[in-house]
């Protein structure tokens, strides 16, 4: 996020925010362009400068996000998962949960159900951040690495008399 506009980042932040609130819709490019107030181009370009992830994967990430909490907090049928997390067939929820987790639904769900968990005792933000899918390294790991890169080491010096 070095270097890019505080103006433009609310406006990507507006964008992303509506993902998040509505991640079950469709949101091409054009969409959340039109949301943040810049050109397609532009907005795909620093999406993906602003959040280490182009607009797509951040979304894709979201809905496996919710759909992996919802097989494990409900007992709807899969295929209704699948069409309230945004996708338009179980074949596609199925083969891309499948890619980004490792697992179908159906594994995880009983994955998930023979093991005994005390959930109830960990904060919900600590378990969405453990439950979340790995597609890159989170923001502030990379600002914190990018940080490091711009500190100069400690250099010792001579102090002559």
């Amino acid at each position: 996020m070095t270097g890019q506009d505080p103006a433009l980042l609310r406006r990507l932040l507006r964008a992303k925010d509506r993902m998040d609130a509505a991640s079950h819709e469709d949101w091409p490019v054009p969409r959340l362009a039109r949301v943040s107030g810049v050109s397609e181009a532009h907005f795909a370009r620093s999406f993906r400068q602003a959040f280490g992830v182009p607009p797509h994967r951040y979304l894709l990430t979201r809905r496996i996000e919710r759909a992996k909490a919802m097989l494990r907090d409900t007992d709807l049928p899969i295929i209704e998962i699948a069409f309230e997390t945004g996708w338009n067939s179980l074949g596609t929820f199925g083969r891309t949960f499948r890619d980004i987790i490792g697992e179908s639904p159906g594994e995880l769900r009983a994955r998930e159900r023979a093991a005994p968990h005390q959930r109830d005792q960990v904060p919900g933000c600590f378990l969405s951040a453990a439950h979340r899918p790995d597609l890159t390294i989170a923001v502030s790991e990379k600002r914190r690495q990018e940080a490091e890169d711009r500190v100069p080491a400690f250099q010792e010096t001579e102090i002559l008399p």
